[in-house]
């Protein structure tokens, strides 16, 4: 609801950011340039381990120290809502949509660049608004449904465990020179462990579409089924088919990554030319999938708390 304080970001930085720089320390240690490619997926193997065990080691002892005050797990779960990027994730694409209602696209551009790995300076404002929705889509699962859910699993740990591994995929995860393979390991446990968040974003998504006037959960529905799969991460089709099948869109398609074309699969089928208006119910959208998943998250606590 409120979103990380600013002040705490000015003067202590976001636990996001601690595991950051964890990562690149990891990386100039341990990612040698002149390593052949086994060593270097060596390498980056020991690295993905060290991260997790230090992350997890202080996660583990920080919720069973905080445990043992009074109210101690209020604190835990003020520490642990940090993890999940709800607010900042909104306030992001608000930001790409506000500025293509103000006709200014040098500003959409630069908003949507903050969020989107692909190349913008080229993007006309159909692309800017199809790339923040995708962005939206694919966070929604990875930003949130993901953390929450291994949160649910494994409390303050399992949260701070799977940060670790996104926040690694997106910083070593790359396919270039430097990351092919030293980064191997974080790409691929990166897939499996947002598995399981990706199929239930996209139901969260498909259930907001049928509590949201103008948006079709069958249509939702029937874009995962025809399209998810051909994307080219074997997540992100998920809730990015079925946003774009709920909004009537199509999202993806070809796109450029440091000026490489990449020849992206479609997901939905209907239109392309995105607006401003689009973002707008993508968000929406997104805030009621947000609810209902706030409410399944409360029902399970409160069955645990019954039992």
């Amino acid at each position: 609801m409120f979103g990380y304080p600013r002040f705490l970001v000015r003067s202590i930085g976001h636990p996001v950011g601690w595991i950051g720089k964890i990562i690149t320390g990891l990386d100039d240690a341990l990612n040698r340039d002149d390593a052949d490619a086994a060593t270097k997926r060596r390498n980056g193997v020991f690295a993905l381990a060290l991260l997790l065990a230090i992350v997890g080691s202080i996660a583990v002892i920080v919720e069973l120290g905080l445990s043992l005050l009074p109210f101690g797990i209020v604190l835990v779960a003020l520490l642990a809502s940090t993890l999940l990027a709800q607010r900042s994730l909104y306030e992001h694409v608000a930001r790409v949509a506000a500025a293509l209602e103000q006709g200014d696209l040098a500003d959409a551009r630069s908003a949507v660049s903050e969020i989107v790995g692909r190349d913008t300076e080229q993007l006309d404002a159909s692309g800017v608004a199809r790339a923040a929705i995708e962005s939206l889509a694919e966070n929604f699962s990875d930003g949130v449904v993901a953390p929450a859910l291994w949160m649910v699993v494994a409390g303050l740990p399992g949260a701070a465990v799977y940060k670790a591994i996104n926040t690694a995929d997106s910083m070593i995860g790359h396919r270039n020179e430097r990351y092919e393979d030293f980064g191997w390991a974080a790409a691929r446990l990166d897939d499996l462990v947002n598995l399981p968040a990706s199929r239930l974003a996209a139901l969260l998504l498909i259930g907001a579409a049928a509590l949201s006037s103008g948006a079709s959960p069958a249509h939702g529905f029937a874009a995962v089924r025809r399209d998810a799969a051909r994307h080219r991460s074997p997540n992100a089709g998920y809730p990015e088919a079925a946003m774009a099948g709920a909004l009537d869109l199509a999202l993806g398609g070809p796109r450029h990554y440091d000026g490489v074309p990449v020849d992206g699969a479609w997901m939905g089928d209907g239109r392309a030319d995105a607006a401003a208006t689009d973002i707008r119910a993508a968000l929406a959208l997104y805030r009621r999938a947000d609810a209902i998943l706030i409410a399944i998250v409360a029902a399970i606590a409160l069955v645990i708390w019954l039992a």
